[in-house]
C-alpha cells in the first residue's frame, strides 16, 4: 500500500512538469527563424499562396491561440501535429524511430556503466596507483571531448585507416533485407525473426556509436563511483569491519552495494541527457534516430517534430525518473520509512 502512494505522490508531478516543459519549449521553439510556408512552397511562390497556407497552418494565430490549439489537440487526441516533410503524423514519425535512438544509448550506457563502475571502485581502492591516475584522465577527458568529435575520430581510425568497421551510413549494410519491426530496435527484431544476415550487420554499424557514447558516458559514472566509493571506504561502518578482520573484497562489496542510489542517480541523469544529448552522434553516422529527426526539423523550420521529440524526451526522462524513485524505494529503507 505504501508503494501505491509512493508512485501517487510522484505521479501528481508528472502532468505540471509535463506542462511546464511543452509551454516553455512552445515558445523557444517559435523562435526559430525561418516560414514553413516558405520552406514549403519555395521562394518562387506568390505572396497569396503563402497567406492562404499559412491561414491553413493557423501561423496567422497569435502564439497563445495557437499553444492552445496545441494543447488542446495533445491532451484530446494525442495529436502532435505534422510534418510537412514527411507528411506523416508527428507520433507516427517517432514511434518508427525513437526505438533506433534508444537502442543506441541504452547500449552506450551500458558500456558506460562497464567502464566506469569498474575504473571508479579501482580508483577508490588503490588511490595512489596507475590505475587512479588513468581514471583522474580518463575522466578529465570524457568530460572535455565533444562526442561528435570523437565519433569523427573514432570513424576516422577504425572505418578509413584500418577498415573494421562498416561505413558510418545508418543501421544495416545497403543490400541487407531488414527484418520485420515489432520493437524497432534491430538486434532484438533480427534475433525474433532469425535473421542473422541482419543481426551482424546491426551489430556492426552499433559498433562505433556506442564506443563514442559508452566512453563519454563513463567518464561521470566513474567520477560518482570513485567519490562515492572513497566516502564508504573512510566511513564508520567500513572501518569497524576492517578492524574485524574482514576481506577487502567483503569490504569493497559492502562499500559498492551502499554506493548503488547514487550510481543509480547518475546513470537515470546520463539516460534522460543522452536521448537528446545523442543527437550530433546520430548525424555523424546518419542513424535515422528522433534526434536525427528533430534536427532535421530545426533546419527546415518544420517545428512540429521539434515539439513532438521534445515531448517524447521529457515523457521518457520522467517515467525514467519515476523508475528511479521505484529502486530507492526498494533499496533504501529511509524513503520506505
Amino acid at each position: 500500500m505504501r508503494v501505491v502512494r509512493y508512485i501517487g505522490k510522484r505521479m501528481l508531478f508528472i502532468g505540471p512538469q509535463l506542462f511546464g516543459i511543452i509551454l516553455v519549449s512552445f515558445f523557444l521553439v517559435k523562435l526559430i527563424p525561418g516560414d514553413p510556408a516558405v520552406m514549403m512552397l519555395g521562394p518562387l511562390a506568390t505572396e497569396a499562396t503563402l497567406t492562404e497556407l499559412r491561414n491553413e497552418m493557423g501561423l496567422n494565430l497569435s502564439l497563445v491561440e495557437q499553444f492552445y490549439i496545441y494543447i488542446k489537440n495533445l491532451v484530446l487526441h494525442g495529436d502532435l501535429g505534422r510534418s510537412w516533410q514527411t507528411t506523416r503524423p508527428v507520433t507516427e514519425d517517432l514511434f518508427l524511430r525513437m526505438p533506433a535512438t534508444l537502442e543506441l544509448i541504452t547500449l552506450g550506457l551500458i558500456l558506460g556503466l562497464l567502464i566506469g563502475v569498474p575504473l571508479g571502485v579501482g580508483a577508490a581502492y588503490l588511490k595512489r596507483g596507475v590505475l587512479a591516475k588513468f581514471s583522474d584522465y580518463y575522466g578529465l577527458l570524457a568530460g572535455a571531448l565533444p562526442d561528435f568529435w570523437l565519433a569523427l575520430v573514432l570513424i576516422f581510425f577504425f572505418y578509413t585507416i584500418l577498415g573494421w568497421v562498416p561505413p558510418p551510413l545508418g543501421r544495416l549494410d545497403f543490400f541487407t533485407i531488414a527484418p520485420p519491426t515489432v520493437t524497432g530496435a534491430l538486434l532484438i527484431d533480427s534475433l525474433l525473426d532469425g535473421n542473422w544476415a541482419a543481426l551482424g550487420s546491426a551489430a556492426g554499424h552499433l559498433i562505433l556509436p556506442v564506443i563514442t557514447l559508452g566512453l563519454i558516458s563513463g567518464g561521470p559514472i566513474l567520477k560518482m563511483t570513485q567519490s562515492t566509493m572513497d566516502r564508504m571506504l573512510e566511513s564508520d561502518y567500513s572501518r569497524y569491519e576492517e578492524m574485524c578482520g574482514l576481506p577487502k573484497s567483503i569490504i569493497i562489496r559492502h562499500a559498492l552495494r551502499n554506493s548503488l542510489p547514487s550510481v543509480v542517480t547518475i546513470v537515470s541523469v546520463l539516460y534522460g541527457f543522452l536521448i537528446g544529448g545523442a543527437v550530433l552522434v546520430e548525424i555523424v553516422f546518419s542513424w535515422g534516430g528522433a534526434g536525427q529527426y528533430a534536427v532535421q526539423g530545426v533546419l527546415n523550420a518544420d517545428i512540429n517534430p521539434v515539439l513532438g521529440f521534445v515531448f517524447f524526451a521529457a515523457v521518457l526522462s520522467l517515467i525514467i525518473y519515476l523508475i528511479v524513485d521505484l529502486i530507492y524505494f526498494a533499496i533504501d529503507p529511509r524513503v520506505r520509512g
